[in-house]
């Protein structure tokens, strides 16, 4: 498995997406934004997915290990890296995972959160992805998207939105993300395709699947034209280029500007 990529923060501040190949694995998480709320770790969001994504590689270099086991296990791991902090704090620092891996001739996913796989099959796309964390405090979002962005009442409505969120996050009536504890791995989303009839895939933050999903800007079709012709820098630039036309939310309301992108083209 060949396997390119490339992330870019979405702003002036720290990239919070993290990106990972290797012959036979493809990892990416998105770093849950803390909105300028308190999250009881002193390290932040950028350390978190990093140390989370090396931990992730590390725990799956087993090739039987199981996709889920792996990510419990890097996520005790990385607990065991900040214990001073309060890991039980409702924002301790979080992430989406996807990843992507290769195993004989199966191809094995793990989706946790709306950081998305497509799989590109015979003149089709298959989107492998977890959007429970969209059916979650529907109204408080609508008020977010009222606002355009950089204004106080964006930022007062997304602070309560992030902060409401917090309370269900990784609960039974919420949504499940990779945090402080290792439970959340049981209730990543799971499967395998085989390799046969797949021509090839991408693994992406939500930075840059809403080229598709959220702008209609582009179809799954024209995202792998690009990223066979040009590649994940490309791809990204793309959807800086779509934002830059948009630059306060009017057209495609939306917590940020820009937001950081990753994406890992997987070949073989």
């Amino acid at each position: 498995m060949r396997v390119s990529i490339d992330t870019l923060p979405g702003g002036a501040n720290p990239n919070e997406d993290w990106v990972a190949g290797t012959p036979s694995l493809a990892i990416v998480l998105d770093g849950l934004s803390t909105a300028g709320l308190s999250t009881g770790c002193s390290h932040g969001v950028p350390w978190y997915v990093a140390h989370l994504g090396g931990q992730l590689l590390a725990s799956l270099a087993e090739p039987e290990q199981s996709l889920s086991e792996g990510l419990a296990e890097a996520l005790e791991r990385v607990a065991h890296l900040h214990p001073r902090c309060d890991l039980q704090n409702p924002g301790t620092p979080s992430a989406t995972v996807a990843v992507l891996g290769r195993r004989h001739e199966v191809l094995d996913h793990l989706v946790l959160a709306d950081s998305p796989i497509v799989l590109a099959t015979n003149g089709d796309f298959t989107v492998l992805t977890d959007l429970r964390v969209d059916s979650v405090l529907p109204e408080m979002r609508a008020e977010v998207e009222q606002h355009e962005t950089h204004t106080p009442g964006h930022r007062e409505a997304l602070q309560r939105f992030v902060h409401a969120q917090r309370q269900i996050r990784n609960t039974a009536d919420g949504y499940w993300v990779a945090a402080g504890v290792s439970r959340a791995a049981a209730h990543a989303q799971t499967g395998s395709t085989p390799l046969k009839g797949v021509r090839d895939a991408a693994v992406m933050s939500d930075g840059v699947s809403r080229l598709v999903t959220e702008y209609q800007t582009a179809t799954w079709n024209d995202v792998f034209t690009t990223l066979r012709s040009e590649g994940p820098r490309r791809l990204i630039q793309d959807v800086r280029d779509t934002e830059a036309t948009d630059p306060t939310g009017r057209r495609w309301p939306r917590y940020k500007s820009g937001d950081d992108a990753a994406v890992a083209y997987c070949q073989w």
